[in-house]
């Protein structure tokens, strides 16, 4: 046996499952055993009047495995608040490294070893003269990520090329971390900053509870998230002005109005709780994709309000169906 909780996890799901583990990345192997840990406890917690049934030997065995599990957990608790002390002082040390980074990329200071071309005409060497930085850097970094790259329409492009920064912080009022992006004027959107931050119940394991993004002031008719249609009115009608509708549209200017769970369960069935936790899973998703650290959390867990939510739905469906 191994001290290493997740070593000692992975062993045992592959020794169960060899064919499935082997097809598995190790962040999907860990989603895994978390969730059928969380099954198992769930379990353990619903027929905890099964264990009275028990002899007394199979009683004092059991108490003794919950021992260990209490030891266990006090390291793991442990582990958790170092890993935390680690994270807050690399975080300091990363900070200078983004500075530097943002005034290359924004041309606030040149590099080392940049000479003006000569031998290029007027009209070249005047666009080279007001090419400051590294134009379009944000964009072009979003778009080689596979998850943020689908969400980027091609109406998004014009407005992201304005995109300056995005900085990632820990909050700890309540728990989460935040997402800055910080853009140069645009005609697209008044704010100069905009935020998306994530809310979480739990300080050993990444559980989402909620997700808060910026409004967007968009400027009148540049929009990213609408599109306005138009129709012809009808032949014979009297008014002769064409239609407008307004509908919303893809864009990734959508991250900064994610999706919400409602706080009375009663307000939602199982297929709308089941939608609700996809898109969380997305929206959390793509937050993951810009932290700057790349934290390890595994995609299991994330959303358990939505799971709350779903369980109590089934459970309203079987009530009803049962006729309680």
């Amino acid at each position: 046996m191994t001290n290493n909780k997740d070593q000692f996890n992975m062993a045992d799901l592959g020794a169960a499952l060899p064919g499935a583990a082997a097809a598995l990345s190790a962040e999907d192997r860990a989603g895994l055993v978390n969730a059928l840990k969380n099954k198992l406890q769930t379990l353990a917690g619903q027929h905890s009047d099964v264990l009275e049934s028990l002899s007394p030997n199979v009683k004092k065995r059991v108490e003794a495995l919950r021992e260990i599990q209490s030891k266990h957990d006090e390291l793991e608790a442990k582990f958790f608040e170092e890993r935390a002390a680690l994270e807050a002082k690399y975080q300091k040390l990363y900070e200078p490294l983004y500075g530097q980074r943002f005034d290359i990329v924004n041309g606030i200071v040149e590099v080392d070893g940049v000479t003006k071309e000569v031998d290029v005409d007027q009209e070249e060497g005047d666009k080279a003269a007001e090419e400051k930085g590294v134009p379009d850097f944000w964009l072009n970094a979003m778009k080689t990520n596979e998850v943020l790259a689908e969400e980027i329409s091609e109406r998004d492009e014009g407005a992201l090329k304005y995109l300056k920064d995005i900085k990632w912080c820990r909050v700890e009022d309540p728990k989460g971390f935040k997402l800055e992006f910080f853009f140069d004027t645009n005609p697209y959107f008044k704010n100069s900053v905009l935020t998306k931050t994530y809310h979480m119940i739990d300080d050993d394991e990444p559980i989402l509870e909620k997700a808060i993004g910026t409004e967007i002031e968009w400027y009148p008719g540049k929009s990213l998230t609408q599109k306005v249609l138009k129709k012809k009115p009808k032949k014979g009608s009297k008014n002769l002005k064409p239609i407008t509708k307004t509908e919303n549209c893809e864009s990734f200017f959508n991250f900064f109005n994610p999706p919400q769970v409602p706080e009375d369960d009663d307000d939602i069935d199982e297929d709308t709780a089941e939608e609700l936790q996809n898109q969380m899973e997305q929206d959390y998703d793509i937050g993951h994709q810009l932290d700057q650290r790349k934290a390890e959390e595994s995609k299991s867990g994330k959303v358990s309000r939505v799971n709350d939510l779903r369980s109590a739905s089934s459970s309203r469906v079987g009530a009803s169906s049962s006729g309680v």
